[in-house]
């Protein structure tokens, strides 16, 4: 794996005012960034996720800029560890995801960068209302081992070009994913990753993932 600093990838530790939460971020931006990626964590997951901290590494790699960031703050964190309180609430996953998006366009240095977002499970949907509510910001979207069913009132509505990964061995969410599609009325492919589980923990499975996810960013953001 070439390691970012030889790519000359600044990361920058950032905190982002959503509504009423303070939310952490990890921001990095490689030389001469082609486009930006925003990541939409999934239930239970973080801005530390291996998973996803290894997609952004393969992006940066690229070309392109990432942000990994909390939805939840430190404390929603632990509530939710005992009641599960937060990390299904749709609502609040998806507000702040605009809020950050929002927050985006404050920053000189990438403003103006074609913006992908990256959403994984219950974070698919939230990226999906997203990409609904600023279709005028969000270039495009992927969904790994998504429940964008989850934002199924809006599919109709996104014109973002959306792609659906899904592993093999994950019946239940492929046939999800097959009813998201359905309802999506602009450019929409599902691409289901063989030998993979829902997590994509099995050898080669995640490496395949995340170049589908590569490819179609920079399809997207570069055709922009």
């Amino acid at each position: 794996m070439i390691d970012s600093e030889q790519l000359g990838v600044q990361s920058t530790n950032v905190q982002i005012m959503a509504e009423d939460a303070l939310l952490s971020g990890q921001l990095r931006v490689p030389n001469n960034p082609k486009g930006l990626v925003l990541f939409v964590h999934g239930s239970g997951s973080s801005r530390f996720s291996p998973r996803n901290q290894y997609v952004a590494q393969q992006l940066n790699n690229s070309g392109l800029a990432t942000l990994l960031f909390d939805l939840l703050t430190l404390e929603e964190n632990q509530i939710d560890i005992e009641t599960r309180e937060y990390r299904f609430d749709i609502a609040l996953l998806s507000k702040r995801t605009i809020a950050t998006i929002d927050w985006l366009q404050k920053l000189p240095e990438i403003h103006s960068l074609p913006l992908g977002l990256f959403g994984a499970s219950t974070g698919a949907a939230a990226a999906l209302f997203a990409a609904q509510s600023r279709p005028d910001k969000v270039n495009c979207v992927v969904s790994r081992g998504g429940r964008p069913d989850l934002a199924m009132p809006i599919l109709a509505e996104v014109k973002a070009p959306t792609l659906l990964i899904v592993g093999a061995f994950d019946q239940q969410v492929i046939e999800l994913n097959e009813i998201a599609k359905q309802a999506i009325q602009s450019e929409c492919k599902l691409t289901i990753i063989p030998g993979a589980t829902h997590l994509f923990e099995e050898p080669g499975t995640l490496e395949l993932a995340s170049e589908v996810a590569k490819n179609w960013f920079l399809k997207q953001l570069i055709e922009y």
